[in-house]
């Protein structure tokens, strides 16, 4: 029985859990994010005690097109630019994600959580696909051959091999301040990225022979080592990206003589790798406002025929990267033209097989170009000199410089709106990469939303500039309102670890994109999110942000107080 003294007390009660309740979901985030230290201040800025390591690489490559295999050597400086004391480095081996022993193959089963990488799917569920019957049972190793590590002196180095990381046993730690040089040598087979999925790869033209070959991933790399994991060596299952460091790249990529070779950083020898003409096309092209074939398609064509075994060697260096990707083929066409970037001229880029033509002739390096236009309009003036999109079948992905992209026409060269749109809007995505982590280096290994959230913000505002009708808002909007209304049971905070995450796409990229756009266009305002966005972005290039840098310098640069947005958006399932 209830008598009326009851009443009021539980209606007290109703009244302040209530109250209890909204005063959780505008508790500030002090406690949820990291303190601030000398190394990253509380306005989200890097502190006055801010370091990081790098490591410069020398690199001679060489593919194999009749085997499919790459050999390399490396010689890494590694900068120990730490306040510490390293008695060992680590070293991602992302190719061995393909060894016979991989744990990869161990975490699949059906279902979907939405991940697709190409044609890489991570899933989860009660019955096992023929996809992952045919992993378990592979027979094809595609994980590093290791041929040595030494010094400078030619001296080996003792090395242990765990899985995708690698540790360096250096003979004395390396203190803070010193370098310490080292040589690798070794090779893997490449690939087939249309049977076996992956972010790189080769595909294979059985008509006539011949290989597109897109590589990455493809040496040992140095794992980043920072102030808030130490080392990010947790292991590359295949879903969470790439958390590296910068350097120099200085690489010599030997290939047959009819294969044309796009890569990350600027061409040293043109005179030894290209015709007269060619150059003289390239030159051209920098001021050109279309488009110009530096490789035609009977060129591209006659390489087909021709099929020499000869080689040549293509000399490439890279400034301040933290990463290495190339696309190579004889069945490659080549067109570029300059986009004024500030004082510079960019160089955007397209290599594609007859194969992607009209599409890609029509519409690929105008792409590139107004992306590299867009996005240093909203963030920073992109600082390095080319832009590069390169064919391969059914891939989305990036690197410094470099992305590989999917989509061609139907064989009589007819496509549809939506093959248009599919095109354009993965090669604005990818590009738009280069910004969002290849210069903002986030951790990607750890918070995938910090590259493909905030890159999907951008791309959804460089589309719609690009046509407002093709790339609608209302795609996200009617994705994600389905998604959030789904079961819940599946829907995860944005602030996931990447390979805890159910329905990949929509919470990593879908969810943030909507997000941001709400704060942009209904929270703070265009004018104060675009400056604050803009701080985070030139604050941070080159540089290696958190969740928690982000957060408190879109406040601080905005004046809005955003905890309660953080909380409901990023830190919980839903608002």
């Amino acid at each position: 029985m209830i008598f009326a003294q009851d009443n009021v007390e539980l209606e007290e009660n109703r009244h302040f859990n209530s109250y209890q309740i909204n005063l959780d979901r505008f508790k500030q985030l002090n406690e949820d994010i990291t303190t601030p230290n000398t190394y990253r201040t509380a306005a989200g800025y890097p502190g006055h005690e801010y370091w990081q390591v790098r490591a410069d690489y020398d690199m001679k490559l060489r593919i194999d097109d009749n085997k499919q295999r790459l050999y390399g050597e490396e010689t890494v400086t590694f900068y120990n630019n730490s306040p510490d004391a390293l008695n060992y480095l680590w070293m991602e081996l992302t190719q061995n994600v393909r060894a016979l022993d991989s744990d990869s193959y161990k975490i699949q089963s059906t279902g979907d959580l939405s991940a697709q990488r190409g044609n890489e799917k991570m899933v989860i569920g009660s019955t096992v696909s023929s996809r992952t019957l045919e992993n378990f049972y592979r027979d094809f190793d595609g994980g590093f051959k290791i041929q040595y590590v030494k010094d400078e002196k030619n001296k080996n180095v003792p090395y242990t091999i765990n899985k995708t990381m690698m540790r360096i046993d250096v003979p004395e730690p390396i203190q803070s301040g010193d370098t310490y040089t080292f040589k690798i040598k070794w090779w893997y087979n490449i690939n087939d990225h249309i049977r076996d999925g992956g972010r790189s790869g080769y595909e294979y033209f059985e008509d006539d022979d011949n290989y597109i070959y897109t590589i990455a991933q493809f040496f040992p790399r140095m794992c980043m080592y920072n102030d808030v994991y130490g080392w990010q060596n947790k292991q590359f299952l295949g879903r969470g990206e790439f958390t590296l460091i910068f350097g120099d790249y200085d690489v010599k990529i030997t290939v047959p003589e009819d294969f044309v070779v796009g890569a990350t950083g600027a061409l040293q020898n043109p005179d030894e790798v290209l015709t007269d003409e060619q150059i003289n096309r390239l030159e051209k092209a920098k001021k050109s406002k279309e488009p110009v074939l530096i490789v035609t398609v009977d060129e591209a064509l006659e390489n087909l025929e021709t099929k020499t075994s000869r080689q040549k060697t293509w000399h490439f260096k890279a400034e301040n990267v933290r990463d290495y990707a190339f696309a190579a083929s004889r069945r490659y066409i080549w067109d570029a033209m300059g986009v004024q970037v500030g004082d510079n001229t960019v160089m955007a880029m397209s290599y594609y097989p007859n194969e992607a033509n009209p599409l890609w002739g029509q519409y690929s390096t105008k792409a590139v170009a107004h992306t590299v236009d867009f996005y240093s309009k909203y963030t920073f003036d992109y600082p390095y000199p080319v832009a590069i999109s390169a064919h391969i079948d059914r891939m989305g992905m990036e690197y410094p410089m470099v992305s590989f992209n999917g989509y061609r026409p139907e064989e009589d060269g007819t496509y549809s709106e939506r093959t248009k749109r599919g095109l354009i809007g993965v090669i604005i995505h990818e590009v738009g990469h280069f910004w969002f982590p290849m210069i903002v280096n986030s951790d990607e290994r750890q918070w995938t939303w910090m590259d493909e959230g905030l890159n999907s913000f951008m791309d959804d505002l460089a589309g719609r500039a690009w046509d407002s009708e093709l790339f609608h808002p209302r795609n996200n909007q009617d994705y994600i309102v389905r998604y959030m209304r789904g079961d819940k049971s599946n829907i995860m905070p944005i602030m996931t670890n990447s390979e805890s995450i159910y329905q990949f796409g929509a919470n990593a990229y879908g969810k943030p994109t909507v997000a941001l756009n709400i704060l942009r266009d209904t929270i703070m305002g265009r004018e104060l999110f675009d400056f604050a966005f803009k701080e985070y972005s030139k604050t941070w290039m080159f540089k290696h942000p958190t969740p928690s840098d982000f957060f408190r310098i879109m406040e601080n640069a905005s004046g809005v107080d955003l905890d309660w947005f953080w909380r409901g958006w990023f830190l919980q399932m839903t608002m």
